[in-house]
């Protein structure tokens, strides 16, 4: 997934190191200061005012994404609401044609139980069949309270009858109005739905430019980091012609108080001698073998991956990379950019020379990288923003000071941290405060345009994240498989943007507006085998484990919150 070597102790660097260990480096000494400062940020990479319109271009597009989005999500509950109402509707008329019914065959009932029993019974027929007076008394109250309740019963039937009509027709009226309105709804959301896809054109534009101009830039940069390198191995060439043997550190500590034969001292900018190096007469730099050891080892790791506290061999903080290609050359150093600010020894950065540390930053963020010159205007580093290892131009106006390893260690005062208000910068990127839900934004891509070198494969082929992410995936697919007997399954990792703005538009509601989705920064897996569901030992395992090694099942996609996803994890860090 890389486009440049990986650097890995005992193999290109020492096979190199085993030509120049004999000799020293010969580099012409600049005639003056190092050159004034050199527009751009802490990372030469993506500093484009070109890029920098396509991504405010298509963040504009996002936001209008995201407020169609919500009138689509508004839109649906509405037809939702209005077809729930129209099926009350019939519900309603329904009953009232039930409860009519009834009420007729009640009235029906009753007539005709008033006729069948009251029918033959009469004040004339008592007494023609010899029945008492008070018989006759009887006989005629009983047809009256008859008749009042059969009239009584008719009444509240006719007022039900009434009332029911009533119901049914106000019923109607409510069904034609909630028809009328879902419809207008359905036409709402076809048109929002219409929208969506036009602003869908707008990213699939705005993505085809951003891909040209990174492209662009990614060339610019392998031809800024072939270029170091080549001059880099074409000063070792010059060096081994020569047949001059480069003399340990520690022989060109104190050059006042003498140097191996045939040197002389280096002029500081300030006056004096330069300690920890050396010249021929001819003013042919010679370097300690250590320093030699170290740059070559890290022109070799020149397109590596960068990731946030990762020590290589397949990735690279810009603190551990220093650490790394110094260690390999005998020289202990901390390996975070602070611990060598405090650990290295100053010199002036008119005084600059292969191999000095160049320590970045600002006023407002404090110390903010660390880099390893490979000449008097470049630097080469582990940069957040490139997402990789490179050599770009040095930023003069941002060095705050420059350090210079083979000299020893040295206890000196603490790295400047950020103002009260400024966020801490490592490696050249804005560390903004974790959290588990929010964008978590890297080596200055836009979401879903991450070049591949800042990239690193999963055991799944055809899937990768970022490499810390990459590693922490590897470790908990191995726990896994020590307890089901098979790797992590996994079926989505990184998405690009062009895959984002295709899932949008098939699935609008329900697949994250472009340049929002976890996938898009690497930052997040959709697994299988039995981790999809709810309930498996496989997802139980997962929640009781998954945190271990950095990774967290978010809010939003737990069981009642509306958008249940099992799958899905996100990578929030160790």
């Amino acid at each position: 997934m890389r486009t440049g070597p990986r650097w890995r102790p005992g193999r290109r660097a020492l096979s190199s190191l085993s030509v120049v260990a004999v000799a020293a480096v010969l580099v012409l000494l600049p005639t003056g200061p190092v050159a004034a400062s050199v527009d751009g940020g802490t990372t030469g990479v993506p500093d484009s005012p070109a890029l920098d319109d396509l991504q405010e271009r298509a963040a504009d597009v996002q936001a209008d994404l995201l407020v169609r989005q919500t009138r689509v999500v508004e839109a649906r509950a509405a037809l939702t609401a209005a077809e729930a109402a129209a099926t009350e509707a019939e519900a309603v008329i329904a009953a009232a044609d039930v409860e009519l019914a009834r009420t007729r065959a009640l009235v029906a009932q009753h007539a005709s139980a008033l006729y069948r029993d009251g029918a033959d019974l009469s004040a004339l027929t008592l007494l023609l069949s010899g029945g008492d007076p008070g018989d006759v008394v009887l006989a005629a109250g009983y047809l009256e309270v008859a008749e009042r309740h059969a009239a009584a019963v008719v009444a509240a039937a006719e007022v039900q009858r009434q009332a029911s009509v009533a119901r049914r027709a106000a019923a109607a009226e409510a069904l034609a109005t909630e028809r009328d309105r879902a419809a207008q709804l359905a036409v709402q959301i076809q048109e929002l739905e219409a929208a969506a896809a036009a602003a869908t054109g707008q990213l699939e534009d705005a993505l085809a430019d951003v891909e040209r101009e990174l492209t662009r830039q990614r060339q610019a940069q392998d031809v800024a980091d072939g270029q170091a390198a080549a001059d880099w191995r074409a000063r070792l060439d010059q060096l081994a012609a020569a047949g001059v043997l480069a003399p340990p550190a520690a022989a060109l500590l104190d050059p006042a108080a003498g140097l191996p034969a045939g040197l002389v001292p280096v002029g500081a900018a300030a006056g004096g001698v330069q300690p920890g190096a050396a010249q021929l007469p001819t003013s042919l730099l010679v370097l300690p073998a250590e320093t030699l050891a170290a740059v070559t080892a890290a022109v070799d790791a020149l397109g590596a991956p960068y990731a946030s506290g990762a020590t290589g061999p397949d990735a690279w903080g810009c603190g551990s990379l220093v650490q790394a290609v110094y260690r390999s050359a005998g020289i202990a150093l901390p390996g975070d950019q602070a611990g060598l600010f405090s650990a290295t020894a100053r010199i002036d950065l008119a005084d600059l020379l292969p191999g000095d540390l160049v320590f970045l930053g600002t006023d407002r963020a404090g110390l903010g990288h660390v880099g390893i010159a490979v000449g008097p205007r470049t630097v080469l580093t582990a940069d957040a923003r490139a997402g990789a290892v490179v050599a770009r131009p040095l930023p003069a106006d941002l060095v705050i000071a420059v350090g210079r390893p083979s000299l020893g260690p040295r206890s000196g005062a603490p790295a400047p941290g950020p103002e009260a208000a400024g966020l801490r910068e490592e490696c050249g990127d804005t560390l903004h405060r974790p959290s588990v839900d929010g964008p978590r934004a890297w080596g200055g891509y836009p979401n879903g345009l991450i070049p591949p070198s800042a990239m690193c494969p999963l055991e799944a082929p055809g899937h990768a994240l970022r490499c810390d992410a990459a590693a922490a995936h590897r470790a908990l697919s191995t726990a896994y498989a020590g307890v089901f007997g098979t790797p992590l399954c996994t079926t989505d990792s990184y998405r690009t943007y062009a895959a984002q703005v295709r899932l949008y538009g098939e699935k609008p509601a329900l697949a994250a507006v472009p340049g929002t989705s976890e996938h898009g920064w690497g930052l997040a897996v959709d697994l299988c085998g039995g981790v999809e569901s709810f309930g498996t030992p496989q997802y139980a395992w997962m929640a009781a484990n998954a945190a271990r090694f950095g990774f967290v099942h978010p809010s939003w996609a737990d069981p009642g919150h509306g958008r249940e996803e099992p799958w899905h994890w996100e990578y929030a860090g160790a």
